[in-house]
């Protein structure tokens, strides 16, 4: 674990009872690295995430491009970051959609963090960025992370074999959905 002096300063976006979703910076590189590389055998097959800080400066790039909204998450006790969540490919006009990709550092796996992160994200998703529909594109087998989907009302729209482009591979994903009007069906119900 990163020590408490050499986390970064945290812009905050928004909080929850457990967690706060915060701004992706260049500051947080080292905590980030230190995440993802202790992670990495859990996070993989999956997703590989950046590992050093020359990928990371590339992912802040492509947030700095508008297209994608990065989202950290700190824990509320301690400030450890838990995990990451970006709103990727946004586009606006008669679409108004993006994708999900998330990640939880291996430490804090199946503790409730990332299902009330994933629901400030999709508060922030639907109120502020005005999107109309969020898509989750799951790898079959990744059972945690269908769990996490399914738990927060998203609905399964189909199966697009070598639909995404992993680790130089072109992978199987289940796709996944939820509409604003249905999220705020629910997040009532929560």
């Amino acid at each position: 674990m990163i020590d408490a002096m050499f986390k970064c300063r945290r812009k905050k976006i928004v909080r929850g009872r457990n967690v706060y979703l915060f701004e992706p910076s260049k500051e947080c590189g080292p905590e980030f690295v230190e995440m993802t590389t202790s992670s990495r055998d859990f996070h993989n097959p999956w997703i590989y995430p950046a590992t050093d800080l020359r990928r990371f400066k590339s992912y802040l790039d492509r947030i700095n491009k508008g297209h994608t909204h990065g989202f950290f998450v700190g824990q509320q006790s301690d400030d450890s970051l838990v995990g990451v969540i970006n709103v990727n490919d946004v586009v606006m006009g008669g679409f108004c959609s993006g994708s999900l990709g998330y990640f939880v550092d291996h430490r804090y796996m199946c503790q409730g963090y990332m299902t009330e992160a994933l629901t400030l994200v999709l508060e922030q998703a639907f109120n502020n960025l005005e999107l109309h529909r969020l898509e989750a594109n799951v790898r079959p087998g990744n059972e945690a992370s269908l769990a996490l989907i399914k738990k927060l009302g998203f609905q399964k729209e189909g199966f697009s074999p070598s639909f995404l482009l992993i680790d130089g591979k072109w992978r199987d994903h289940e796709r996944w959905a939820i509409l604003a009007h249905d999220w705020f069906t629910i997040c009532h119900k929560l």
